[in-house]
């Protein structure tokens, strides 16, 4: 599907109140294959991102921009003849779905955000996540993808996730290993934390009702989205036990579950 020039790779599942689903950073509509059976009361719109799984990877780093993303939902949203949407985005995913409901707020019914946030609070802090984006976007150029996951699986972020069955790790990893240099590199310049605008102050903006879901052993974005809580007008948080940065592959039974009771609260 050609989404404001860019070739993007969408798959739709079932019937009923729509929901956009956004993965995170080096993810595509695969994420959310293991969890279609739970859903099956929704219409799934499962979207592999700019730079991401089957979706092009422009040159330009400008196309990665927030702005651009978010615009791209849109015009996806318009092709598909559809006005409201649910939108559940994990991590990076999430970030797209607060830009997203900041600039196109009539467009949103229900937001749910996974292990993710409004992006950073101080310029400083901006300023070094860029400079440190920008040194592992160096690196996978240099080194390729398949070192980079490497070193990527073995951040403390995801250390949960080795308590996973073999067969479930080796399927993300295989995700991971289907991205190109230039999508993955880009995306860093493009839609990092600190390249984004913080939403921080503008959270209160935010009317359509919103779940906030982090995993216990997540500490850092429990504590995100405790901050984002309180200042949200209409929110809800879970925190998810026995579960990392990834719910959805640590605790996806539950998660699902979560997920689609708040999802149904909307339903007219």
């Amino acid at each position: 599907m050609e989404l404001n020039g860019i070739g993007y790779h969408v798959e739709q599942y079932g019937e009923g109140e729509p929901l956009l689903l956004l993965h995170g950073f080096t993810g595509s509509a695969d994420t959310w294959r293991p969890l279609i059976p739970f859903w099956q009361d929704f219409r799934l719109i499962a979207v592999d991102l700019i730079g991401h799984g089957r979706t092009e990877a422009p040159k330009s780093a400008d196309r990665y921009r927030m702005e651009q993303a978010a615009a791209d939902l849109t015009a996806l949203l318009d092709e598909l003849g559809i006005e409201k949407v649910n939108v559940l985005g994990y991590s990076m995913g999430g970030r797209l779905a607060l830009s997203f409901a900041m600039w196109h707020p009539h467009r949103i019914r229900r937001l749910v955000f996974e292990s993710s946030s409004p992006g950073l609070k101080t310029e400083a802090e901006r300023r070094a996540r860029r400079e440190a984006d920008e040194a592992l976007a160096h690196m996978i150029e240099r080194n390729g993808v398949r070192a980079f996951v490497d070193h990527w699986e073995q951040l403390p972020l995801f250390a949960t996730q080795k308590r996973l069955p073999e067969p479930v790790r080796a399927a993300i990893r295989r995700e991971r290993l289907r991205h190109t240099e230039q999508g993955l590199a880009n995306s860093l310049r493009g839609m990092g934390t600190g390249v984004q605008p913080s939403w921080w102050k503008r959270l209160r903006e935010i009317q359509a009702p919103v779940l906030l879901l982090c995993g216990e052993h997540d500490e850092k974005f429990c504590r995100i989205a405790a901050d984002m809580h309180e200042q949200l007008a209409n929110s809800e948080l879970i925190c998810v036990q026995e579960a990392g940065h990834a719910i959805h592959v640590e605790q996806p039974g539950i998660f699902a579950k979560i997920v689609s009771e708040f999802i149904k609260k909307g339903e007219v």
